[in-house]
């Protein structure tokens, strides 16, 4: 075996520390049991997000989620789901600190109200939060944020570094101890951010803003399964995320934002926003890192940094990735529905091998 971080650039296999996914959608019910077979065959753990319908608010919805996603599990799959708490305007600080002392709640969650999906319960306005900020901070329970404006005169594609300037430059003047998870950033904007804050401020990036800038939702036409929230930026961003990803900071780590939905939901008048990429994620990941010459990094960005972040324990199981190339299914079928996969159509020059 060669060590991860003596990787040739030509190397025919990884072998790498067994990674965890640190932003993924399981959804709930016939697309829970579809999906969630395809995150727990690569990651070790996932912190799983709470946006359903209801949202995960208590303890009790908690435990109870985690176990529906448990009881979804393959046979023998060691696969743990790391729960987060879906913050509202009405959100009770010792719920929360009861739920993180007992191993239930890893992090909490922020939606603005509106900014994406099933975040219609979501938080109106920071100032809402301020005792609840006060006790993540006290506690040390990390704040992951879903970073948009939701005003409707705002340029969706501008919305993100707004709410830097608007929400997270002063949330952090007042807190300036709260371990905050930038969650799927896209911009240069964010980037920079995170990179000149403090070792409490992190990051995750997903394979799929790594990969495409906006111009794959127009070319050709429109091209709904390229259609996700935080949308998809300029060039210029993406390629501020990938050397972001690739640059060894521990500032970055994986987060896959994957969520499905079924086809006929995303080919709709209004369709709905989401990248399904769970089933070839460390695929798509190992590209953009091969294409920067980094493939030593990222084990690192995949299997550590997030980890140490969040104060848990690295992974002893390794796993392979060999060069084969692989080519990605137009669909997927998920129960009685169609999923489109991200790289639908597309041959892959990594394959997981379990």
């Amino acid at each position: 075996m060669t060590p991860a971080d003596q990787i040739p650039q030509d190397a025919s296999s990884l072998v790498l520390r067994r990674p965890d996914d640190w932003h993924v959608h399981l959804r709930d019910g016939g697309m829970l049991a579809s999906v969630v077979e395809y995150t727990a065959r690569q990651f070790a753990r996932a912190i799983v997000m709470p946006n359903l319908k209801p949202p995960v608010t208590t303890v009790a919805e908690a435990k109870a989620y985690r176990d529906r996603i448990n009881a979804c599990l393959p046979p023998g799959s060691t696969f743990q789901p790391l729960m987060t708490c879906y913050l509202t305007d009405t959100s009770a600080p010792h719920e929360i600190e009861r739920g993180f002392a007992e191993g239930v709640f890893t992090a909490c969650k922020l939606y603005p109200a509106h900014a994406t999906t099933n975040s219609d319960h979501g938080v109106t306005d920071i100032r809402n939060l301020l005792r609840v900020l006060e006790t993540l901070q006290r506690i040390g329970m990390p704040l992951l944020v879903h970073g948009e404006v939701t005003d409707r005169h705002i340029d969706i594609f501008d919305r993100e570094a707004v709410f830097i300037e608007r929400v997270l430059i002063g949330m952090l003047r007042d807190f300036p101890a709260l371990k905050v998870v930038f969650e799927h950033i896209t911009t240069s904007e964010a980037v920079a951010f995170v990179e000149a804050g403090g070792p409490n401020i992190a990051a995750t990036i997903t394979p799929h803003h790594l990969a495409i800038n906006r111009n794959a939702m127009f070319e050709g036409g429109i091209r709904p399964h390229f259609y996700c929230l935080p949308v998809a930026k300029r060039e210029p961003h993406r390629l501020a995320l990938r050397k972001a990803a690739t640059s060894g900071s521990a500032k970055f780590f994986l987060g896959t934002d994957s969520a499905p939905h079924a086809a006929a939901d995303k080919e709709s008048a209004c369709g709905c926003a989401g990248i399904f990429n769970a089933p070839y994620a460390l695929e798509s990941y190992a590209a953009t890192f091969e294409e920067e010459q980094a493939l030593d990094r990222l084990e690192g960005f995949a299997s550590i940094h997030g980890p140490d972040f969040y104060g848990l324990p690295l992974n002893e199981e390794m796993i392979t990735l060999k060069r084969t190339r692989t080519l990605v299914p137009e669909t997927l079928v998920t129960g009685s529905a169609s999923v489109v996969p991200f790289h639908a159509g597309e041959t892959l020059a990594w394959r997981l091998v379990i």
